[in-house]
């Protein structure tokens, strides 16, 4: 396994864990229980639930969409997002979703932020309310091409690449700690050195941003990972889902998101599975969880099947030659 598996496993993993989420997405885990058991496969969106109904299975949601917008503008802008761009990308974005009748749009902070944009204000202070998980939901690109040391160059990543809808201290905690999870993992750590990157990633994202009242996310990640620690598979998603949270709050789903990592360590289908299988935000716990896992095992751990049936259901989506651009980012920079 080389970093040009690595940096595609990140972004496969992300997709996937997405995919796995869209039919569960908003929905409580006692229903999920009921419906699917432990998710083990890709599942079409069913009728009652209001966003991702009449979805095919397979379906990636806003969490790749936007990844993919977000890694794209950072390979054409070579390491740099013009805020104001990003913007009006977003925005083309769900204007196409609501084209083709889907009700997967931008998210609470998101939006907010980006009708300040297009009243004129500054995308210094658009994103100054931001504390949903929208920037770390989108942050693995950033991961994959800045490297995780210096740990102050890749938070000014995340900060210059999300400020305009996020720029929050917990919403930046929050996407810096994926961000450098991915990172490490890209360059070749372990799962646990990865997770630890993420947490001293998040105690310097909280520093950037304007303050916003809510629980610290590095130390709610740690209580996260100590909580599941030796439990069983079942416990442990009990107990992420009922105190963690897995709502749309950056202090839940991006400590539920890490914790649901060590759940099943060496298996980066199984928690794609096991965080499709939470309830709450399922496809956004899925997808940082999946991008984490696929930067530290590679996109060759992922099922084969699963990879054909992902591309199969997402024929535009080209993440390896997405990877190998990110990649090349982090390689020059680095010399």
């Amino acid at each position: 396994m080389n970093m040009d598996d690595r940096a595609y496993g990140a972004l496969l993993g992300l997709a996937i864990g997405d995919a796995l989420g869209m039919p569960t997405q908003y929905t409580a885990r006692e229903t999920i229980i009921d419906r699917y058991g432990i998710l083990d496969w890709f599942q079409p969106g069913p009728p009652d639930n209001f966003i991702s109904r009449g979805m095919a299975a397979g379906r990636v949601t806003d969490d790749t969409d936007q990844a993919v917008i977000l890694g794209e503008m950072l390979v054409a802008g070579r390491g740099h997002v013009d805020p104001e761009a990003f913007a009006q990308a977003l925005l083309a974005w769900e204007t196409r979703m609501i084209a083709v009748g889907s009700q997967d749009l931008l998210g609470p902070s998101t939006r907010h932020a980006l009708t300040l944009v297009a009243q004129g204000m500054s995308t210094e202070l658009t994103g100054r309310t931001g504390s949903t998980n929208g920037a770390a939901m989108r942050v693995a690109p950033v991961g994959i091409a800045f490297a995780a040391e210096p740990m102050e160059a890749l938070v000014d990543a995340v900060f210059q690449s999300g400020h305009v809808t996020h720029n929050t201290t917990v919403a930046l905690a929050g996407a810096s700690a994926v961000a450098a999870a991915v990172s490490a993992g890209v360059a070749g750590a372990s799962l646990p050195q990865a997770l630890e990157t993420a947490l001293r990633a998040a105690e310097a994202g909280a520093k950037r941003g304007f303050y916003f009242a809510g629980g610290d996310v590095a130390a709610r990640s740690r209580w996260a990972l100590d909580l599941v620690h030796g439990r069983s598979e079942e416990d442990a998603l009990d107990l992420i889902y009922r105190l963690v949270g897995t709502g749309v709050a950056t202090n839940e789903a991006v400590p539920a998101a890490l914790a649901i990592c060590a759940v099943a360590p060496a298996d980066p289908w199984r928690v794609c599975c096991l965080a499709a299988s939470l309830g709450g935000d399922c496809d956004t716990v899925g997808a940082i969880a999946g991008a984490i896992m696929g930067a530290c095992h590679g996109a060759a751990s992922f099922p084969a099947k699963a990879v054909a049936t992902l591309k199969e259901a997402n024929p535009d989506l080209a993440l390896e030659s997405l990877a190998r651009g990110l990649l090349a980012l982090r390689r020059k920079a680095t010399g």
